[in-house]
């Protein structure tokens, strides 16, 4: 085993990681910087997050300036264009953040243009047609030219918002792309250092282009959407962008003349957390209001409590921001997709950013959840087989819920990493502060 820097510092692997183009919740008070370990001389440690907290959101609990300096992170999250972030802030003039906004938007074309394919409303009908209008064919960028394509006899390749969509047969990208993110002084994304990748490999879609398009004419009763979105609870900071996503999605649709004959009627829930039983309460609303499909749920830990609900009453359910790997495998029956890339993607671009920053040693902290413990194992995986040591990597699974973090914290100040990654949710503030307060957070 190595002790020096990275062997493969930012080099690519099999996972065909690609530099594409650089773009030019908890307390409400931070820690000073009196005790920062920089302050004091010695190394900085560096920081990273992930999606679950790697957006402005996190800053906003933070009011000493570089209290997150310098923190960087991943997220899956495509060059969005300004025209579609304008088009979400006319829906949301509150907007702070784009996460899986347009995953969202792209969840729901995908549901329409299955059930235009199939010529049908059931779930069971339409889902197999989801994997095979993400490749061959012809290609087409939103739902009114793909639909052009589906009149005319052909087969829709969809290249959405967050293109490339080349789904593999599980029902999930097979490449996504992600930013590296990094705060700035003002505690705030610094989108002049967001720098964009593509991890996985398109030769891992699908081979499958789907059934053949049901006979032109073919009717059904109106498709209908519900929403399973985090309006509440630890993820309610990632509604507003997904939540914009579908409407601006729904509208788009509608003002085609909509699917099968009549414009998609859109059934909102709120998702909560997995401390609480909304999602199912939700859910049984959502089944009883006769949907053909929901979007969500956000967290992985969540679409784990419903998933067999809402695929046992044959209803699809899309996620536009599930990243645990656990559902590449799941027993779906075939009646689950996901538009945001599963963790063994994010952990690459998560590792190669670790490793091109020179980290010898590693420290992870990862709610115990499943998107936390299965980013964490990835992550974990991917550093050893870059060349770190075992020995080199710590990794400690903590309770969302605990009342503080300071066991966990202290256990990492003893280890004394080089850099120290942070997966969770709202929590993660807190963690931060307890970072910043023993002089190895990102505070500067």
């Amino acid at each position: 085993m190595r002790t020096g820097t990275f062997a493969r510092a930012f080099a690519v692997s099999g996972a065909a990681l690609l530099a594409l183009t650089a773009c030019g919740g908890g307390s409400n008070s931070s820690s000073s910087s009196s005790g920062s370990s920089a302050a004091s001389g010695e190394k900085q440690v560096k920081v990273y997050g992930t999606d679950g907290n790697m957006g402005n959101a996190l800053g906003a609990d933070f009011k000493a300036p570089g209290s997150l300096a310098g923190m960087k992170g991943t997220a899956p999250l495509t060059n969005l264009s300004g025209d579609f972030k304008d088009r979400l802030k006319q829906l949301n003039p509150q907007l702070q953040d784009y996460n899986y906004a347009g995953e969202s938007y792209d969840a729901v074309v995908l549901t329409a243009l299955a059930a235009q394919m199939a010529g049908s409303n059931r779930a069971t009908v339409f889902a197999p047609y989801i994997n095979g209008i993400t490749v061959g064919g012809d290609k087409c960028g939103d739902f009114a030219s793909c639909l052009a394509i589906i009149k005319a006899g052909g087969n829709p390749d969809y290249d959405g918002i967050t293109g490339p969509l080349s789904f593999t047969d599980a029902g999930e990208p097979a490449q996504a792309s992600f930013g590296l993110l990094q705060f700035g002084t003002d505690n705030k994304l610094d989108d002049s250092k967001t720098k964009y990748v593509l991890a996985g490999d398109v030769a891992n879609a699908t081979k499958n282009e789907g059934p053949a398009a049901a006979k032109s004419g073919a009717t059904s009763a109106p498709l209908v959407i519900g929403t399973l979105l985090p309006e509440t609870g630890n993820l309610a900071f990632l509604g507003p962008p997904e939540v914009a996503g579908v409407q601006m999605a729904i509208n788009d649709i509608n003002a085609t003349g909509g699917v099968l004959g009549g414009p998609v009627k859109l059934v909102t829930g709120d998702s909560g957390d997995t401390s609480t039983d909304t999602a199912t309460q939700t859910v049984d609303r959502l089944l009883q209001s006769g949907v053909n499909a929901i979007i969500g749920a956000a967290s992985s830990g969540v679409s784990q409590s419903v998933i067999n609900k809402i695929v046992g009453a044959g209803v699809l359910q899309f996620s536009p921001a599930n990243t645990s790997d656990i559902f590449t495998t799941y027993d779906d029956k075939g009646l689950y997709f996901r538009t945001a890339p599963p963790d063994t993607l994010q952990s690459r671009a998560l590792a190669d950013l670790i490793g091109a920053d020179g980290n010898n040693t590693v420290g992870i902290l990862a709610l115990n959840d499943p998107y936390g413990t299965g980013l964490a194992d990835n992550t974990e995986k991917n550093l050893i087989s870059d060349g770190l040591s075992p020995d080199s990597i710590k990794k400690i699974i903590y309770d969302p819920q605990a009342a503080n973090f300071d066991s966990e914290v202290q256990q990492m100040a003893d280890f004394n990493p080089d850099a120290i990654v942070v997966i969770g949710f709202e929590e993660s503030s807190r963690i931060i502060q307890s970072l910043n307060a023993q002089g190895i957070g990102p505070q500067r």
